[in-house]
């Protein structure tokens, strides 16, 4: 089968980078196109997986609008030299579908509250819609299929992720020696529109509450500010999920980050808008108490509760037993990815009536 892959955001380089790999290895032709966004091409050739750029990225919503025509384009040309069978991705692949007829499948985790430009102009055009089952019920298409699993979990299953511990010497540490990882979001996403995460006062607390306790590194979406340069992160992007997994905490007012922090075990808390507004999170948070969220109006709460985690000689073994509470609950979402892709149409059948049996009737385990 040819598969064409529309990589849009880093996170979407490492929720596929395995399958891609398995898929290749099971002759199948996968042609990734991308934008020219910096880290998802580093990450894409540190991980040596093909792609072809097929144009620029704008924050400014209005061309974002006309460059996707563009994208449109080059898309369309790539499906038909490469006689497409298979589209997976998002705004480009929809569209592709509805001019072509060729099947898309997105694999999305995010509440259609959160995204109505894509509930409105993508989401019924695709073929297939794929989201973690903490979703149930926030999806206005109802034949949205639902899986026991977190996006995070595609790289960070214990099936397919094992931390480096060399990355502590890469930045000056050693092991065992307290660090926090700030995570800052520059909020330029078409579903950011209006959302706030931490000010830049509540940076400057956080970074004096936490240097008393040990050292602190600052990992920024976008430019960081001039006062925090000296905390600033320099490590490839490819290894910050070992530096995740080793960490005291995670805290900032990053969605994804947040998320892959709890999924790893390490204590995440985090301060924007969305608190309490996204199914995964909040899953996270209510079901297995792997991760914090408040709104920007609650800074003491996310501030005592920073403190409280600190203080508490437990926190560890506490998040380290809540993720295993989890994992047992969840897919290797590789896995299933894989058996999906490969078994299309037909595991849009199967998968149909699997949650009534407890995941059973698919023919992938839990681990």
């Amino acid at each position: 089968m040819n598969i064409l892959i529309e990589i849009g955001h880093p996170a979407h380089v490492l929720k596929f980078s395995a399958a891609i790999k398995i898929l290749e290895e099971n002759n199948h032709k996968i042609f990734v196109v991308t934008k020219d966004i910096p880290t998802v091409i580093h990450l894409l050739s540190k991980l040596n997986i093909p792609f072809t750029v097929i144009g620029t990225k704008k924050d400014n919503l209005i061309a974002k609008g006309f460059l996707q025509l563009w994208y449109n384009l080059r898309c369309f040309l790539i499906i038909k030299s490469k006689k497409v069978d298979l589209m997976i991705g998002c705004v480009s692949v929809a569209y592709m579908t509805r001019l072509t007829n060729i099947p898309s499948i997105l694999f999305d985790d995010d509440d259609d509250e959160v995204e109505p430009l894509l509930v409105k102009y993508v989401h019924p055009y695709l073929s297939h819609i794929l989201s973690p089952d903490a979703l149930t019920g926030n999806r206005n298409r109802k034949d949205t299929i639902y899986y026991p699993g977190y996006h995070e979990l595609a790289y960070l299953h214990p099936n397919r992720f094992m931390p480096d511990p060399s990355v502590l010497s890469d930045i000056g540490l050693k092991e065992g020696e307290p660090y926090f990882i700030l995570r800052f979001n520059a909020f330029k996403a078409h579903h950011d529109v209006g959302v706030e995460g931490l000010s830049i006062e509540n940076k400057r607390k956080l970074i004096s509450l936490l240097e008393t306790k040990g050292k602190v590194f600052i990992s920024n979406e976008r430019n960081i500010d001039e006062e925090f340069k000296k905390y600033q992160l320099l490590l490839s992007p490819e290894k910050i999920h070992s530096l995740i997994y080793y960490a005291t905490m995670l805290i900032g007012d990053s969605q994804t980050m947040t998320s892959e922090a709890a999924v790893l075990g390490t204590p995440a808390v985090k301060c924007n808008s969305f608190a309490g507004k996204l199914s995964v999170p909040n899953e996270l948070e209510d079901k297995y108490q792997l991760c914090y969220a408040f709104l920007p109006e609650q800074a003491d709460k996310f501030f005592a509760k920073i403190e409280e985690l600190i203080n508490d000689e437990n926190t560890a073994l506490i998040f380290d037993k809540n993720k295993e509470k989890m994992l047992a609950d969840k897919m290797d979402v590789t896995k299933f990815y894989v058996w999906f892709i490969e078994n299309y149409p037909e595991s849009v059948k199967q998968v149909e009536n699997f949650r009534t049996a407890n995941y059973q009737l698919l023919p992938i385990t839990n681990n």
